[in-house]
């Protein structure tokens, strides 16, 4: 199956997973990374008041808008947080002012005081002035009771500011979706075994073990699994109870890839058995029944990732988290991707669509990507030195220095 079609088919079941998380009160401080199953509402006016954006003097745009401003009478002075107390501003008059400080009353406008000096109480501008200039207009952000915050939004700093200026101390979260990851293969020790010769440390449960919890899910690593039938059956026993189920490893053409053979046997429906992508190509999407039904339909999704760890990683950004942030209960799912130029250029020719571990340089003259030298979908050093995938298409064959790109973000 072509990349894009993959591409498609699961971002079609993300969208229209029918099952919706269970919702959790979670403390404002500790909801970073996690997604708003109810919206927030502004409690108030943002701002709730005329606000002065600049330090200078509240004036009446009318009495400064002429070539030659006539001296204002300086009649007092506000900081943030204060309110004005006096008469509204009067003809002639100005007050002094703060940034974040309320206008008062009768003032439409705000001078710098960088356009300003002062002798003895009297103000004279150097500069006309209009209405509403250095000033935000009350509810200008938002008005009391409308939507500041979407149901299905990922919760980041800047979102928890918004909460905080709502006055929320706590806020209503999605549950996060269970993963269970099984590293298959008789190659494998875990970190604190020996290592003999032809065996491998298992990086991909660990790295799946990231990718997971980054992504939103909460992630439990099950014992490897030998490449025996009866290994594999029991982790699918305990994995198919999870609301994601990841394989990595045993999905090729090879004597010992069991995985998608005793997948078969608990009855899994395949969506598709790879995708012509390097590396990642044995990738396998589908779902499997749930002995319990805990879901509406009855399902548990799965991924069988190839075992080279860049393949797994790639796979990862372009299936398995859009799948995960439906679980998750986000609104946007689909991998994202911006545009680069090439820093050197790539030879090309591959027939089918190349995600190469690259750099990506965000300088100010332009985005740029470098592929970073690699020596194949093992290599995770190469992998590691990278911060994304520039994305080069099938019969395609060179692409020059220069030439724009698409890059996967991870």
């Amino acid at each position: 199956m072509r990349f894009e079609e993959a591409m498609a088919v699961v971002q079609r079941h993300a969208q229209a997973w029918p099952h919706e998380p269970l919702v959790e009160v979670v403390e404002l401080a500790s909801a970073g990374g996690r997604v708003l199953a109810r919206e927030v509402l502004a409690d108030r006016d943002q701002p709730p008041f005329n606000r002065a954006t600049r330090d200078g003097y509240a004036v009446r745009a009318a009495d400064a808008d002429g070539a030659a401003v006539r001296p204002l009478r300086v009649v007092g002075s506000l900081r943030a947080g204060e309110t004005w107390r006096g008469s509204p501003l009067g003809e002639g008059e100005a007050i002094e002012i703060m940034t974040g400080a309320a206008l008062p009353n009768g003032a439409d406008a705000v001078v710098m005081v960088e356009h300003t000096f002062v002798d003895d109480g009297w103000l004279r501008l150097t500069r006309a002035l209009s209405v509403g200039e250095n000033v935000v207009p009350r509810a200008a952000e938002a008005v009391a009771g409308a939507v500041v915050l979407p149901r299905g939004w990922v919760v980041k700093a800047a979102e928890i500011g918004v909460a905080a200026s709502c006055g929320r101390s706590q806020l209503e979260v999605f549950a996060k979706p269970r993963v269970v990851v099984v590293s298959t293969g008789d190659e494998l020790v875990e970190l604190d075994e020996p290592v003999r010769d032809g065996q491998i440390r298992n990086s991909n449960g660990y790295a799946l073990v990231a990718l997971v919890e980054t992504a939103g899910g909460s992630a439990e690593r099950l014992a490897t699994a030998r490449d025996c039938v009866e290994e594999l059956q029991a982790r699918v026993v305990e994995g198919r109870e999870a609301d994601l189920l990841l394989l990595s490893g045993g999905v090729s053409m090879g004597k010992y890839d069991l995985v998608e053979k005793v997948l078969e046997e608990f009855g899994a429906e395949f969506f598709f058995t790879g995708a012509l992508i390097q590396p990642g190509r044995p990738v396998v999407f589908g779902r499997l029944p749930k002995r319990d039904g805990v879901n509406p339909e009855g399902w548990t999704y799965f991924f069988g990732l190839p075992g080279n760890p860049v393949s797994v990683q790639v796979c990862f950004h372009l299936f398995v988290a859009p799948m995960l942030r439906a679980l998750c209960g986000r609104v946007q799912v689909a991998p994202q991707f911006v545009e680069a130029r090439l820093a050197e250029a790539v030879k090309g020719g591959a027939r089918v669509t190349r995600f190469l571990p690259a750099r990506v340089d965000g300088a100010w003259d332009g985005v740029r990507v470098r592929v970073v030298g690699w020596q194949g979908s093992g290599d995770v050093v190469a992998n590691a030195r990278g911060n994304g995938y520039a994305v080069l298409p099938a019969e395609v064959e060179a692409f020059a220095a220069g030439e724009t790109v698409r890059v996967l973000l991870r």
